[in-house]
């Protein structure tokens, strides 16, 4: 078997495709398909230490069939396609395909099986869910999840503040203030001086299930 390893980590120090190829002893072309492949799936050096050759082969070919098994194998990438569409989770997608799996003849893996299994091609693969994001066309608004103490600077008494978060996804530029509560008055005067710290007014105001 090819050692994929072996060619991601050479490839990521610098080897030419020639050197990768010498030392690994399969040809250039071996050595410039499965970068290529790599490149294409998302797999880059260092993968963990507990993925196996069999593994990668399995994400660059998934075409070729494992000899024995009778499993249907599951899209990945069109698995991850799909989660990233309102409504769609990963339930669904597992029943759809048992039934195309049931349709082809074929065996599926049990919804456990199929769950880890995109999980740990998600986790070799590094997907992300990409969002992309106008310039100046959301604010997203929240309390953060902890409060921060702050003392009376004459008794001593400690008291707890609240963290208004505002945050324009584009550019990742924060507004944050400090609150004795989180009551009306304060989230909305927190939402003005945002607006004015940005310097403007987003189209969409998105708060996170308040």
């Amino acid at each position: 078997m090819v050692d994929y390893k072996k060619i991601l980590r050479l490839a990521s120090i610098g080897y030419s495709l020639r050197q990768t190829a010498a030392s690994v002893g399969h040809s250039h072309h071996t050595v410039k398909n499965v970068l290529e492949l790599a490149e294409k799936r998302g797999i880059e050096w260092p993968v963990d230490d507990d993925v196996t050759n069999v593994e990668l082969e399995k994400l660059f070919y998934p075409e070729r069939k494992t000899a024995g098994s009778h499993y249907a194998e599951p899209d990945f990438n069109y698995i991850h396609r799909e989660l990233s569409k309102k409504g769609v989770t990963l339930t669904l997608l597992w029943q759809e395909y048992c039934e195309r799996a049931y349709a082809n003849g074929e065996t599926p893996y049990m919804s456990t099986q199929f769950g880890d299994k995109y999980r740990r091609w998600a986790r070799i693969t590094k997907a992300t869910m990409r969002v992309n994001h106008k310039p100046g066309d959301v604010m997203q608004v929240d309390w953060a999840g902890g409060t921060i103490p702050y003392f009376d600077s004459i008794t001593g008494e400690e008291y707890k503040a609240y963290l208004f978060v505002a945050a324009l996804p584009c550019s990742s530029y924060l507004y944050v203030e400090a609150c004795t509560d989180m009551k009306q008055e304060n989230w909305l005067m927190c939402h003005v001086h945002a607006y004015e710290y940005f310097g403007g007014v987003t189209r969409v105001l998105v708060p996170d299930n308040l």
